[in-house]
Parts: C-alpha cells; structure tokens; sequence
C-alpha cells in the first residue's frame, strides 16, 4: 500500500477518534490511541502526511462540513455514519485545500478507503457527494 494511502487511513482515524471522543489536538497527533507495535511501523513520512490532513481539516471544520452538507441528496448530515464522514472530511480537505494533488486522486483515495472501511455501499455514496464538491470548484 502506498504510503500516501497508509497517512490518508490514518488520518481518517484521527478524525474519527476526535469527533468521537472530542479529544484535543495535541493528544490526537501523538498518535497514542495508535497501538505502540502498529505505531512503530509507520515512517516519519507517512505520520506528518497524515498530521498535515488530520490539522488542516480540523481546521477547516466548519467549511468542510458545510460543503458536505450542500451537496447531500435525500441526506441528512446527522444521519451520515461516523466513519463515512471521516472519510468524507479528509477528502473534501485534500480536494478543496490541497490543490497540488490532482482533484481525481483525492476523489480516488476516498473511494478506495471507504471500500476498506465503509460499509457495501459507502464508496457509490462518497464517490457522489465528492464529486458534486469537486465540480462546484473546478467545473
């Protein structure tokens, strides 16, 4: 797996642990909720990737989630599953924020991650509201 993919996972878990437990930043980028052998497998690389996206969307919060919001068909944002908003929020960052990466690839990262851990249908889902934000900045 590629370790742009490996930091991407890892921050859609942070962001899943922070809007679950409300835990601070700091206490989320130590990554101490990470078991200490998985932990150490990861390179320094692929753990300030992922500080990078776990910052930059939570900093971006209340924008990311309503470009979300805007662009859910016949869906609520409080109906949405934890962990897709995750993923969710960590792509519409990279989307919006991380221009520098080609819009197709953070719409494909999502894709793949939630076929990881979404449910059956969680990547048709994702795949969509993405989409619908990636033409709303880039025609």
């Amino acid at each position: 797996m590629a370790s742009r993919r490996k930091a991407r996972i890892l921050a859609v878990q942070a962001i899943y642990a922070w809007d679950m437990s409300h835990q601070e930043l700091e206490d989320i980028l130590s990554f101490e909720w990470l078991d200490e052998n998985k932990k150490a497998r990861y390179e320094i690389e692929i753990l300030d990737f992922a500080k990078l996206l776990i910052i930059g969307t939570i900093e971006q919060i209340d924008s990311i989630d309503d470009l979300i919001k805007k662009h859910l068909e016949h869906w609520t944002f409080e109906r949405l599953r934890k962990v897709d908003l995750a993923i969710l929020r960590v792509g519409t960052y990279s989307l919006v924020f991380q221009q520098d990466i080609p819009a197709q690839i953070s719409i494909d990262e999502a894709i793949e991650i939630a076929k990881e851990y979404g449910s059956e249908e969680s990547y048709r889902f994702i795949n969509g509201v993405l989409d619908g934000i990636r033409k709303d900045f880039f025609g």
